[in-house]
């Protein structure tokens, strides 16, 4: 049609906010908070069954403790994002797609079930930034674990960054833990640190030399 009269009503369009004045300024869409923290979550499950280590303030971070945060963070974080912007929110036409949602539900169910795994994983399991501290921030930081008779660990060289890898590991009879009984001693040099274990009594432990580089 043409002409004024004739003219179809204008659409709303949902991105853009109108202040009293009547002028109004284009927003973007908010992201989907539960999806991200989902794929976030699952990226650091992934770096966890690599070998990857977490250290904050010379306190190991648990992998599981951060994907379960990161799950549990939709809680917390929509509501309040509703309070302060009523546009924020997904939009009516995120999600629709089944195969979305049922992505989405099968990465939460792997998560969670990721999450639960690492946090019994870890309950027979201690962790110890060990002393002293290598050149440009390097840290050793060791994780051990001990259950009947038997004793297992592994080391992690963890840059200034916080964010460290695997680089050994090593077994014990009779459930030995040499980093608990002081066992150990921890040397470093321009090429990197040099840890070295030693068993108690009749708790052997190999390899007993462990080299730790953070380049």
């Amino acid at each position: 049609m043409t002409g004024d009269a004739g003219a179809w009503p204008e659409t709303p369009d949902p991105t853009r906010r109108v202040d009293s004045s009547g002028r109004g300024d284009r927003v973007g869409l908010p992201v989907p908070v539960d999806a991200a923290c989902v794929l976030l979550a699952v990226l650091v499950l992934l770096g966890s069954w690599g070998g990857m280590v977490l250290v904050v303030a010379d306190q190991v971070v648990p992998t599981w403790l951060v994907s379960g945060a990161l799950l549990l963070a939709p809680l917390v974080i929509t509501p309040f994002w509703h309070l302060v912007d009523r546009w924020a929110r997904v939009p009516d036409d995120v999600g629709r797609s089944t195969r979305t949602r049922r992505a989405l539900v099968l990465l939460t169910v792997v998560a969670w079930a990721g999450t639960g795994l690492g946090l019994l994983g870890d309950l027979p399991a201690t962790y110890r930034v060990l002393e002293p501290g290598g050149p440009d921030g390097c840290r050793a930081v060791a994780r051990q674990r001990s259950f009947l008779f038997a004793g297992s660990g592994q080391v992690y060289a963890v840059p200034a960054s916080g964010i460290g890898w695997q680089v050994s590991s090593w077994t014990a009879d009779d459930g030995g833990k040499p980093i608990t009984d002081h066992a150990y001693k921890l040397r470093w040099s321009d090429d990197g640190g040099l840890l070295l274990l030693r068993g108690s009594g009749g708790q052997p432990v190999w390899p007993g030399m462990h080299e730790v580089d953070c380049r």
